[in-house]
């Protein structure tokens, strides 16, 4: 039985395509089902079918439901292991769950003050000096690991793995938002926004129409 990931609109849902990049990105099949966001009580009845926590993404193999971006990744790099959701090394792999256990509680200076809105112009604006230290912390974040990975691949641990889906929505933040970066990061940033699985969840983003307003205030 084919996987179902239960995602929210791409344009929007950083949180969705964390999983889906990560299944995307080293070749687990699965079916996509897309419930538009905060369209009123028919989609988030919907969405409460799929999970009781009320939130997408969800993952849907056969009787097991599992929820929440990260323990998404977790669950596919047990259930596919041939996928090498995480580094073959166990301190690579003990990294890899730091920095994306980081990412997945952290930065929300940054993550209020620029939100994931891919169709947005990409221009600058004010940001506080809390958001602006998240963004140094993940930069820093990524120059350590290109620094010590680097000859093993372009990617934060050589490979693609799901500590780059984990950071994958920041490659936009930080690209519609005009942020400045180092030369390692921008380095980093242009090897995800080749990645073709990278590549296709931004085109199915640029081609939704929905608009949520509350996003768009900037």
């Amino acid at each position: 039985m084919a996987l179902t990931l239960v995602i929210g609109n791409k344009n929007y849902s950083s949180w969705s395509m964390r999983p889906w990049m990560a299944l995307k990105g080293t070749g687990i099949a699965f079916d996509e089902v897309v419930i538009p966001l905060y369209t009123g009580e028919a989609d988030k009845q919907r969405i409460l079918d799929v999970t009781r926590s009320g939130k997408v993404p969800a993952l849907i193999d056969g009787g097991i439901t599992v929820w929440d971006s990260l323990a998404i990744i977790e669950y596919a790099a047990e259930r596919f292991p041939d996928a090498k959701l995480w580094p073959q090394d166990v301190a690579m792999r003990a990294h890899a769950r730091a920095i994306s256990a980081e990412m997945h509680s952290s930065f929300m200076p940054l993550r209020n003050e620029c939100g994931m809105n891919i169709h947005r112009p990409i221009r600058g604006k004010p940001l506080s000096d809390d958001a602006q230290a998240n963004i140094a912390r993940i930069q820093q974040i990524w120059s350590e690991c290109r620094a010590l990975y680097g000859r093993q691949g372009p990617y934060l641990f050589g490979a693609f793995s799901g500590a780059d889906a984990m950071y994958a929505p920041v490659i936009h933040r930080f690209r519609t938002y005009a942020i400045d970066v180092t030369p390692p990061a921008r380095a980093y940033m242009d090897t995800m926004l080749a990645n073709p699985a990278f590549q296709e969840w931004t085109s199915g983003a640029l081609a939704e129409t929905w608009v949520i307003e509350r996003f768009e205030t900037d």
